[in-house]
């Protein structure tokens, strides 16, 4: 009987250790961009404070980097940016402690990853993209950029050239309408002249009158 119960506990511990090496506790040591994937690449999800309490649920086994729980969210974080409590002290989670702190090794797929926790994120449309790897997502997504960039160059220039062109031709319209204005003035002022010389030469001469005798304008 005693050796039953040996056994039946020993099964029970056995059916308890995939469970217990599911996730290690760690703590984020800045404000750190939880991502989509493992590379500073991928689009962050969320910011982790410095300081704050996360499940680490696994790592990978190629480069340091972490499938991490945040408040509820899931995402990946670079081990340089986590510790972990090993041996009383704590130590930045990197491969010599992943079987210690019983952090199990696990590989990272944008398919199913992305179908499980961010099917409601704008970036999930892009997933075709994202499974070839960080480079080619983000590479489609700069010459997006790109392309709307010189859009926007292009638009600000038609828009610049079109306010040049007003302004010019407001100023065309100005030194028009000055020149108009200088020739308006130029012909009153030389009808001006014209109208004081006729009066002018239609004043009598008083000296072309006939004198009377003893007149004393005839003494001019």
């Amino acid at each position: 009987m005693k050796n039953l119960f040996v056994k039946i506990a020993a099964a029970g511990m056995l059916m308890l250790a995939p469970a217990i090496a599911q996730a290690a506790e760690g703590y984020s040591t800045a404000n750190v961009n939880m991502r989509a994937g493992p590379s500073t690449r991928y689009p962050a999800v969320a910011v982790i404070p410095a300081g704050s309490s996360v499940e680490i649920r696994g790592c990978l086994s190629d480069v340091n980097w972490c499938d991490v729980e945040f408040y509820g969210g899931r995402g990946w974080v670079s081990g340089q940016y986590v510790q972990a409590l090993y041996q009383q002290r704590r130590v930045y989670v990197g491969p010599q402690y992943y079987r210690p702190l019983g952090i199990p090794m696990i590989r990272f797929s944008v398919d199913n990853y992305w179908d499980r926790y961010y099917r409601n994120r704008d970036f999930y449309r892009d997933r075709d993209r994202g499974s070839r790897g960080p480079d080619y997502y983000y590479r489609d997504r700069d010459n997006r950029d790109r392309d709307r960039d010189n859009r926007d160059r292009d638009r600000n220039w038609r828009e610049r050239d079109g306010d040049r062109d007003g302004r010019d031709r407001d100023r065309d319209w100005r030194d028009d309408n000055q020149r108009g204005d200088r020739q308006r003035d130029d012909r009153q002022r030389g009808e001006r002249q014209r109208d004081d010389r006729r009066s002018d030469d239609r004043r009598p001469d008083r000296r072309n009158f006939d004198c009377r005798p003893g007149d004393p304008s005839c003494d001019e």
